[in-house]
């Protein structure tokens, strides 16, 4: 599939259902000790509905999106000859335990620079009630093109 047609390609959407010890188990690995990471009484006290997401979870809730993006076999990216660019986000509403999030992906832009091949995805998460709890720009580079 060419750079050009491979644009604006969409995949399924994929739903999450967050729970509160996936979140409490996720501020553990990443060291997050705020009482709002894990108590639910903690957390309302700080104005949230329930144990709130750190705000980089987003990655865990969007991975399912993610995955068969970048595994498109008509993307033809080489698993083996890739790195990671970069991620960049915009968060919105608050993830809280309870939730259920929907991830939506895209392909922004294919491209070629100094030998490498670029792909840049764009994903989109929005809770149970439709409003937006982040936006993801995720880039791989591929050495060899």
């Amino acid at each position: 599939m060419s750079a050009e047609a491979s644009k604006g390609r969409t995949y399924p959407p994929f739903e999450y259902e967050v729970g509160r010890e996936k979140i409490r188990e996720y501020a553990n690995a990443v060291g997050e000790s705020n009482p709002v990471h894990h108590d639910p009484e903690a957390a309302r006290q700080a104005g949230f509905r329930n144990v709130v997401a750190p705000p980089m979870f987003c990655v865990v809730y969007s991975a399912g999106a993610m995955a068969p993006a970048i595994l498109d076999p008509e993307l033809g990216i080489n698993l083996m000859m890739m790195v990671h660019g970069s991620q960049e986000f915009e968060w919105d509403e608050p993830v809280v335990a309870g939730d259920t999030i929907t991830t939506e992906s895209r392909v922004k832009d294919v491209y070629e620079k100094n030998g490498m091949k670029f792909y840049v995805f764009e994903s989109e998460s929005k809770n149970q009630d439709g409003r937006r709890t982040v936006k993801g720009t995720w880039t791989n580079i591929v050495r060899g093109g």
